[in-house]
């Protein structure tokens, strides 16, 4: 389970162009990197997935030419163990040279081969109009150019009124009507405490609906945005803001040794290329 929850305003009266914040549900000991800039490319910062044979993978990540892209799986009973991984739905973005929209739309031709997830895929620009695009691959519908607001996702379609998908949307909707009051640090840190709620949300409809059988003892853990299990759950909270002038900000909050008690957090700070 992940979750996310952005504001898109591509000509912004309020200070930014995206406010973000994001969850990645994992099961601890997963091997990965924390958020940092790729060795093999300057240009791109994210964590890294580095479990055998998905190397360089990663579900979020931005580059300095304003290219963004992040991804939530589709919750599904039944996974092909055969199906090509996910990860690199948001590398493959990263490293390439096609705009969001176009890559979304060779992406919907491949949208079989991969058990189900759902691709925000974004080009910011100082120069041109920023543009936000998803694609979700259970949708049955074309990858869509996304209007201007406040968006809520999990681990079913865009906007799909998951209880705690209600619930966050609404805590983060109240945040980024103090955007203007706030220092990035100050707003950083409002959401990375919306995104460690663990309130449950139970019962959902929704998720059971789209869960298995032997994930139902464990429901209403899942049903916080804050999910926290025995081995499993939020293992990195992310925020990203991109203001009008173009300057980022990357705060990472990431798990250590699979332990909740240990955590990292770390800010960058770059404007995007012209």
């Amino acid at each position: 389970m992940c979750i996310i929850f952005f504001k898109f305003d591509p000509r912004p009266i309020s200070a930014y162009r995206l406010v973000l914040a994001s969850n990645r549900d994992e099961i601890y000991s997963r091997p990965s990197k924390p958020a940092d800039f790729w060795a093999s490319n300057s240009d791109i910062l994210s964590g890294l997935d580095m479990e055998e044979g998905k190397e360089g993978g990663t579900w979020l990540g931005i580059s300095r030419k304003g290219k963004f892209a992040t991804l939530t799986n589709y919750l599904q009973p039944i996974m092909n163990p055969n199906a090509h991984g996910r990860g690199s739905l948001v590398s493959n973005f990263l490293t390439g040279n096609q705009d969001s929209l176009s890559y979304l739309k060779r992406i919907s031709t491949e949208g079989h081969l991969y058990n189900g997830f759902n691709l925000l895929a974004a080009d910011f620009s100082n120069t041109k109009e920023d543009v936000m695009c998803y694609y979700g691959n259970q949708s049955g519908k074309e990858p869509q150019l996304l209007q201007p607001g406040i968006y809520g996702l999990s681990n079913s379609l865009l906007d799909t009124p998951w209880n705690k998908v209600l619930h966050g949307k609404k805590l983060f909707t109240e945040i980024t009507t103090k955007i203007n009051e706030l220092s990035a640090e100050e707003l950083a840190n409002e959401l990375i405490h919306l995104m460690n709620d663990e309130e449950p949300h139970f019962p959902d409809p929704g998720i059971e609906q789209q869960i298995s059988d032997s994930m139902r003892p464990m429901l209403s853990k899942y049903s916080s945005v804050c999910v926290r299990l025995t081995g499993y759950g939020t293992r990195t909270n992310t925020v990203i803001l991109i203001d009008t002038k173009g300057r980022v900000t990357f705060t990472e909050r990431t798990m250590l040794n699979s332990d909740i008690h240990q955590w990292k957090v770390s800010s960058y700070h770059f404007e995007l290329l012209p």
